[in-house]
C-alpha cells in the first residue's frame, strides 16, 4: 500500500467514530460557500450601482444642444472629454459585475448543487452502511441470548434428571422421560452455541470490514469533496482579485484620457477665441475737444460770421454727439431681438447674418434633394406605369416648389442685410461663402456704387446704441430685381416610356424585410439576392430590379449593397 494513502487512511480511521460531526462540518462548509456567493453577489450591485452613478452623472452634465457653443472652447472639450472618459469608466465597472456574475456567482451556485448532491450520496452510503453494522449487532445479541437461554435450560433439565434418578419413588419411565429431555436441552444449547459461534465470527469480520474499510473509503470521499471544496474556495477568492485586475489597465486609459483631455487645454486660444466671438467693429472714440461756449462773445458781431459759426458748431456738435454714443456705452436691447440682428455690433450681426444665410442654403439643398428623388421616381412611374401613377407625386413636388421659393426669398432677405453690413451688395463675382443657391442660379445686375454708398452712410444709431436702419428702396428694388421666378422643369426631363431597361450596376442583399406598400417600391424578404439598377443617390432610396419586369425602390438602410468594381464610383456600403 502507497505509505501515503495508508496514512491518509489511518487519519480516516481516527475519525470513524465522528459520523454525526463530520456531517455537521461538511453541511457548514457548504453553507459558508453560499455564504461566499452571496457576498459576491452583493458586490457585483454595488458595482452596478456606482457604474449606473457615474453614467447617469456624465449623461447629466454633458452639453445640451444650446450649449454647443462650449466646443470651440478647449477648455469645455477636455472637460466634455473627461465626461466621455467617465462614461467608459463606468463600463469598466459593469464589466466587473458581469465578470463577477459569470466566473464566480454562476459557477459556484452551480457547484453548490454538485456539492450537496455528493455529499448527500456519501453520508447516505455511510449511514446504510451504519445501519447494516447495527443491524449484524442486533442478530448477534439475539444468538448470543439464545444460546444463554439454551444453556439454562439444559442446566435445568439436568438437575430435573438427577434429581428424579436418585429418588426411589420415581418410576424408571419418568426417569428416562427427564435423561431424554436433559439430552434434547444439551442438544440445543449446543445447537445454539455452534449458531452464535458462528454469527460472531460474521459480526466480527463486518464488523472489521466496517471500521477499516467501509467507513474510511466513504471519510476518504468525503475529505476529498472537502478539500476540493477548500481549493474552489481559494480559485473564487482569486477570481475575486483577477477580475479588478484585469480592469485596472484599461481604467488607466482613462484616467490617461482625462490627463490628456486636461493636457490640450490652450488659454491663449480660447482667449483668442472670446475676442474673435465678441469683438463689436466700432472703431474707438476719438479726444473729447473742448467746447468753448465763451468765444462767440469776443467775435465781431457780423452776419457772414455768425451765421457760419453758427452753422459749423451745430455741424460739429451733432457729428460728435453722435460718435461719442456708438462706443463704448452702448446698451443692449433689452426687448425682442430683430430679425436682422440689428441689435447687435456690426461684426457680431456680420456673423450672425452669415450663419443664418448658410442655414437657409442647406435647407435649400435638402429640399432640392427631395425634389430630385421624387422626380426620378415619377420618371419611373412614366416609364412603368403599373409601378404607380405619376400625377401621385404631383402634390408633393409642388409643396416642395413653394418651399424651395419661401426659402429663397428668405435668403435674398439675409443677404440684402448682410450686404447692407458690408458697404455694399452681393454681386456675381462674390466669393461662394457670401452667396446663397438663390444667386448662384440667377443673373443679376450689380448695383450701383452710389447705391452702396447710401447703404452704408443712412445707418443711423438708436439712442440705445442699437442699428435701426432699413434698406432704402432703391437697395429693395435692387435686392428684388435679382430675383427671378425658378423656371420649370421642361417635359424634356422625362425619357420615353419605351426606352431599353437600364444595366446592372451591382447585387445587393436584403439586411431586413421590407413591405413595399407605397408605388414605386419593392417588397423584399430578408437575405433575398436582387440586382442593383440605380445606386442612391442622397435621398435614402435604391433602385432594384428581381427579374426582367418586376424592379421598384427600396430604403438603402435595408439593403447590402456590392457595386461592380467598373461601375462610375463603385463603392459598397450599409
Amino acid at each position: 500500500m502507497d505509505p501515503i494513502k495508508g496514512e491518509t487512511l489511518l487519519k480516516v480511521q481516527q475519525l470513524r467514530d465522528q459520523f454525526d460531526n463530520l456531517e455537521k462540518h461538511t453541511q457548514w462548509g457548504i453553507d459558508f460557500v453560499e455564504k461566499y456567493t452571496k457576498f459576491v453577489k452583493e458586490r457585483s450591485e454595488i458595482e452596478l450601482n456606482y457604474a449606473r452613478q457615474i453614467r447617469n452623472l456624465s449623461k447629466k452634465y454633458q452639453p445640451k444642444k444650446k450649449e454647443e457653443d462650449e466646443n470651440k472652447y478647449t477648455w469645455c472639450r477636455a472637460f466634455h472629454s473627461t465626461l466621455n472618459e467617465l462614461n467608459d469608466y463606468a463600463g469598466q465597472h459593469e464589466l466587473i459585475a458581469e465578470n463577477m456574475m459569470s466566473q464566480i456567482i454562476a459557477e459556484l451556485t452551480r457547484y453548490a448543487q454538485e456539492i450537496k448532491t455528493e455529499r448527500k450520496s456519501h453520508f447516505h452510503d455511510g449511514r446504510k452502511a451504519q445501519q447494516q453494522i447495527e443491524a449484524s449487532w442486533k442478530q448477534l445479541e439475539l444468538c448470543k441470548r439464545k444460546f444463554e437461554r439454551d444453556c439454562k435450560e439444559a442446566d435445568r433439565a439436568q438437575q430435573y434428571f438427577e434429581k428424579l434418578d436418585a429418588d426411589i419413588n420415581v418410576t424408571k419411565a419418568d426417569v428416562e422421560k427427564a435423561r431424554q429431555q436433559a439430552q434434547m436441552r444439551h442438544q440445543m444449547a449446543s445447537d445454539s452455541k455452534n449458531e452464535y459461534s458462528s454469527y460472531l465470527q460474521k459480526f466480527n469480520q463486518e464488523q472489521n470490514e466496517h471500521y477499516y474499510t467501509i467507513i474510511p473509503n466513504i471519510f476518504q470521499k468525503i475529505q476529498a469533496m472537502e478539500e476540493k471544496r477548500i481549493e474552489r474556495m481559494g480559485e473564487s477568492l482569486k477570481t475575486f482579485a483577477e477580475v479588478d485586475r484585469q480592469i485596472l489597465p484599461i481604467i488607466g486609459k482613462c484616467l490617461d484620457g482625462i490627463t490628456e483631455a486636461a493636457e490640450s487645454i490652450e488659454p491663449k486660444n480660447d482667449s483668442s477665441q472670446v475676442i474673435e466671438s465678441y469683438k463689436s467693429g466700432f472703431e474707438p472714440p476719438g479726444d473729447v475737444e473742448f467746447e468753448d461756449y465763451g468765444q462767440a462773445m469776443k467775435r465781431t458781431v457780423s452776419e457772414t460770421s455768425l451765421t457760419n459759426s453758427r452753422s459749423d458748431n451745430k455741424a460739429d456738435r451733432s457729428s460728435k454727439g453722435k460718435s461719442k454714443t456708438l462706443w463704448p456705452f452702448i446698451k443692449k436691447n433689452k426687448g425682442s431681438n430683430p430679425e436682422d440682428f440689428s441689435h447687435l455690433p456690426p461684426e457680431q450681426r456680420r456673423k450672425k447674418l452669415q450663419a443664418k444665410i448658410d442655414d437657409i442654403n442647406k435647407d435649400i439643398q435638402k429640399e432640392m434633394d427631395q425634389r430630385d428623388a421624387l422626380t426620378k421616381m415619377k420618371e419611373v412611374y412614366i416609364k412603368n406605369p403599373q409601378m404607380g401613377d405619376p400625377n401621385s407625386v404631383d402634390p408633393r413636388l409642388a409643396e416642395i416648389a413653394h418651399n424651395i421659393e419661401k426659402l429663397q426669398a428668405e435668403a435674398q432677405k439675409f443677404e440684402g442685410w448682410l450686404a447692407e453690413v458690408e458697404g455694399r451688395m452681393p454681386v456675381k463675382s462674390d466669393p461662394p461663402r457670401r452667396t446663397s443657391a438663390l444667386y448662384e442660379t440667377q443673373n443679376s445686375t450689380p448695383p450701383t456704387t452710389t447705391n452702396n454708398n447710401n447703404c452704408a452712410q443712412d445707418r443711423e444709431s438708436s439712442p440705445d446704441g442699437s442699428y435701426t436702419e432699413e434698406p432704402s428702396s432703391e437697395v429693395q428694388s435692387e435686392v428684388q430685381s435679382k430675383v427671378q421666378p425658378e423656371t420649370a422643369e421642361s417635359g424634356d426631363e422625362f425619357d420615353d416610356p419605351d426606352e431599353e431597361m437600364l444595366p446592372t450596376i451591382g447585387t445587393c442583399k436584403a439586411l431586413y424585410q421590407f413591405e413595399g406598400v407605397n408605388e414605386g417600391t419593392i417588397s423584399v424578404t430578408e437575405g433575398e439576392l436582387l440586382y442593383v439598377i440605380e445606386e442612391d443617390k442622397g435621398d435614402g432610396w435604391t433602385r432594384v430590379r428581381r427579374n426582367e419586369e418586376e424592379e421598384g425602390y427600396v430604403p438603402t438602410s435595408y439593403v447590402e449593397v456590392f457595386l461592380d468594381s467598373n461601375a462610375k464610383g463603385a463603392i459598397t456600403y450599409i
